[in-house]
């Protein structure tokens, strides 16, 4: 049965959930997989990214995002295009869908695909200064 979006808990079990496809995923599965190292962390470090996205719970979350998914590309050699950004929406929408109702379903969706286009072009831009 879905329930409301609507606290900490919630939060972990969306990104847990998500990120077990995510690793499973023949796409993604490589890359986070490949970068990732203590998924224990990752999980708890993106609980507070996403409770701050959506609750603002201030404090909780220490990260720059944009630096990050800029280091990844890197790492895989700067492969990091549409398509995976594409799979990785698809997975959290799909994720958001099985086990959420409510207006924080809208709202995690929205914030998702913002940074999602927003990673995507700094990525890119990245890629051009270091050119």
């Amino acid at each position: 049965m879905k329930r409301e979006l609507k606290s900490r808990e919630d939060v972990f079990l969306l990104v847990s959930s998500f990120y077990e496809k995510i690793r499973k995923d023949e796409v993604l599965g490589p890359v986070f997989n490949g970068v990732i190292t203590d998924w224990d962390h990752h999980l708890q470090h993106l609980t507070n990214f996403w409770s701050n996205q959506l609750f603002i719970e201030r404090g909780l979350y220490r990260g720059n995002p944009l630096a990050a998914h800029i280091e990844v590309d890197n790492a895989v050699g700067n492969t990091i295009n549409e398509k995976h950004f594409g799979i990785w929406l698809n997975h959290w929408f799909g994720t958001l869908d099985e086990l959420f109702t409510g207006e924080q379903v809208f709202i995690a969706k929205n914030r998702a695909r913002n940074m999602g286009t927003n990673i995507h072009l700094h990525i890119f831009s990245a890629r051009k200064s270091n050119s």
